[in-house]
């Protein structure tokens, strides 16, 4: 049996009418299968914790997801035990960063009986964000993670999310063009004319701290691409347990609109104040909050919060 969702507002309804050439598979198999359309925003992540949980009884669920980058992230938040789940994958959003980096067939039928066809499931990392700022509404520390398997960041790149979840004229007309991944080039040159000012530290597991005080961007990925492609860590490997950032000093803007072009084909950091390192873990703190984006999705901003990587935690069918 397997368990089907489907994203039906992923890029501006793709998701329906890929599920009819898809059905067909199922069909032609004899496979049963279960559909769940997700309704509302966080939907998904409920019922992705009812399937998990261990008191519904399912020893082990096969779960395919048909969506957008956002609709994965949803997924991995909605998880309670990863040890009764393995998760198949065909991309319908905007950004398709996820697919692109695990060199997914663009064929959505060829992609479907890859997963049908799969009998070792692959185990990737995932990424956890820790707000080590948040408070309740009393103002008492509360713990508040998100997961990733893409990417996290602050700054530059999750101001670009924050603007693109909110501007759905530009995303959906691209989108209807097949341009989607414009959404993010357009966005981003309009929000490099913005300064926010702030300095930044982060910590690279157990190193002294490092202080910028201007920077663009710190980009934090389990996989090479983002943004629809910007390949911002081009060694990043979603099976090796170790992050890979992409750090952005502000140097000139000038160097840096040279910069985020070069980043497509993953040479960027010939460009001063670029650089790519690594790590398991990471600790950012800065002089004020900023936006913060897990896989393009925003929810929150912050001064001061932690990123580890959890090896091999999710069994992806492909």
């Amino acid at each position: 049996m397997y368990h089907i969702i489907i994203n039906p507002a992923s890029k501006s309804g793709k998701g329906i009418k890929l599920w009819k050439q898809l059905e067909p598979v199922f069909t032609k198999y004899d496979i049963p299968y279960r559909m769940i359309y997700s309704e509302y925003p966080g939907h998904i992540v409920k019922i992705v914790a009812k399937l998990t949980d261990p008191l519904e009884g399912y020893d082990h669920i096969n779960l395919i997801v048909v969506g957008g980058d956002g609709t994965m992230n949803e997924v991995l938040q909605g998880i309670i035990d990863f040890d009764r789940i393995s998760i198949g994958y065909i991309p319908t959003g905007s950004s398709n960063d996820f697919a692109r980096a695990l060199g997914y067939p663009k064929d959505p039928v060829e992609q479907l009986e890859n997963i049908l066809n799969c009998e070792t499931p692959l185990p990737v990392d995932i990424g956890v964000l820790t707000y080590l700022d948040a408070v309740d509404d009393s103002g008492n520390p509360i713990t508040i993670t998100r997961r990733f398997d893409v990417s996290c960041g602050i700054g530059f790149d999750a101001a670009v999310c924050e603007e693109a979840m909110h501007t759905d004229g530009i995303k959906g007309i691209l989108n209807k063009l097949g341009l989607g991944k414009l959404t993010y080039l357009a966005i981003a040159l309009k929000q490099l004319l913005t300064d926010t000012g702030v300095s930044i530290s982060y910590t690279l597991d157990s190193a002294d701290p490092v202080k910028l005080n201007r920077f663009l961007f710190i980009a934090i990925m389990q996989n090479k691409y983002e943004g629809g492609g910007f390949m911002f860590c081009p060694d990043a490997d979603p099976t090796d347990g170790v992050l890979d950032l992409c750090i952005i000093n502000a140097q000139k803007k000038s160097s840096i609109l040279m910069g985020i072009p070069l980043a497509f084909k993953g040479k960027h950091t010939i460009i001063k104040g670029i650089e790519c390192t690594r790590a398991h873990k990471v600790r950012i703190r800065t002089s004020g909050e900023l936006w913060v984006h897990t896989d393009g999705e925003v929810h929150r901003k912050s001064k001061d919060f932690s990123v580890e990587t959890l090896p091999y935690k999710l069994n992806l069918l492909k």
